[in-house]
């Protein structure tokens, strides 16, 4: 999904994005088709999931832009970041009800039902689509000059954020960000299981409690709209995100571990609802497929890598610290406690620090703070490009 990100890109801004969005359902659909035949077969073995997970993967790329670009053409930009927070509800919706239905029905229907069951809402969501009216973008000025190769198009979107400073300073925020975050969550389970002698009720219920904040904040945020003023919603709302991340790490009960959970996803829609609204409202349209690709790939790049050395830095550092005795134990045994899931828990501690403190360090540079204001928005560009003259 992240790899393939800049060709995809290409793809959702040349094609139809409907089409599109049905293609990446339409893959899904064909994975789970391709599990549930060799499961009936009797054939299904481990390496099956790894292909069936890369195109999944693959396919899902398309959503992200296809979705994105769609939206602008649908919607006044004064709604953008509630359509961005409603289907953050959808999908914390989805995290709430799918894994109780999953549970119920895994006993009587198997997992040839529950394969079924996916194809069948696969198919729903294609039929969904059938019914919507996607307008396609005008072409922009900015969609003109871009170059028309096919391989030139996939790294644009590259160029046209490193040209502009404000996008690609508020990107390097994400991506700043997500590092840390990947790394806390990463090693979230064994934190609370090691913390709770594994526990697996307790650890589902901080699983509800994500998804419950996740729906009800993107309830707030589909209602509300977001300030106004779109750069606080995005660099306070990530900030305020550092501060239930920490209380993860220092706690140590479940009331603790509920609330945190809790208020650290109910912030998450109006962060990601404000970042929304910034690009689509400054980035072109018909260029929008290109440039929200690659601005997922800016994001998500450093991820595989946090998630690859957070393990380790568990295991061999962090947890052996905090042991009775350990290195580390007696500067922060009395902040996140000793023994297993103690050294998670400072790696937490440590993580919400950058997490509060990267956005806020956003203010202090005006190509981030003021990114609204030095970049117009694309219908405000549009409106004084003249139209080609018509051939004779």
């Amino acid at each position: 999904m992240v790899v393939l990100s800049p060709v995809v890109g290409v793809l959702v801004d040349r094609g139809n994005r409907k089409l599109m969005m049905m293609l990446s359902d339409l893959a899904a659909a064909a994975t789970t088709l391709f599990i549930l035949i060799l499961y009936l077969s009797g054939s299904l073995e481990i390496w099956h999931l790894y292909i069936a997970a890369f195109i999944s993967g693959t396919f899902q790329g398309f959503q992200f832009p296809a979705y994105s670009a769609a939206i602008t053409t649908m919607l006044n930009k004064k709604h953008y970041a509630r359509a961005s927070s409603m289907l953050e509800m959808a999908g914390a919706a989805s995290g709430i009800f799918a894994p109780m239905l999953a549970g119920v029905l895994i006993g009587p229907l198997g997992l040839k039902g529950l394969l079924t069951i996916d194809l069948v809402s696969a198919g729903f969501a294609i039929g969904s689509l059938l019914f919507v009216n996607i307008p396609q973008p005008v072409i922009s000025e900015t969609g003109r000059q871009a170059p028309g190769n096919f391989w030139k198009q996939a790294i644009y979107g590259f160029d046209y954020i490193f040209k502009r400073p404000s996008l690609l300073g508020l990107q390097t925020i994400f991506l700043s960000a997500n590092f840390f975050f990947s790394i806390a969550f990463a090693v979230f389970a064994p934190m609370v299981l090691g913390r709770t002698n594994n526990n697996k009720v307790i650890f589902g219920s901080v699983q509800s409690a994500f998804a419950v904040g996740g729906l009800i904040g993107g309830l707030v945020m589909s209602v509300w709209g977001g300030p106004k003023r779109r750069i606080h919603g995005l660099l306070l709302g990530l900030a305020a995100t550092g501060i239930p991340l920490c209380f993860l790490g220092v706690g140590q009960t479940l009331p603790v571990w509920l609330v945190a959970a809790f208020i650290l996803t109910a912030v998450i829609p109006m962060l990601n609802g404000s970042s929304q609204a910034i690009w689509q409202a400054k980035v072109p349209p018909d260029v929008q497929g290109r440039v929200f690709a690659t601005r997922r790939l800016i994001a998500m790049l450093v991820s595989p890598f946090a998630r690859l050395i957070a393990g380790p830095l568990a295991d061999n550092v962090f947890e052996p610290a905090m042991q009775s005795g350990g290195a580390l134990a007696p500067l922060f045994g009395g902040l996140v406690g000793t023994g297993s899931g103690a050294g998670i828990g400072l790696m937490y501690v440590i993580c919400s620090f950058f997490a509060l403190f990267v956005p806020l360090g956003g203010y202090l540079i005006p190509l981030i703070r003021n990114v609204e204001d030095i970049l117009p928005d694309h219908d405000a560009v549009s409106a004084t490009v003249p139209e080609p003259a018509a051939a004779d």
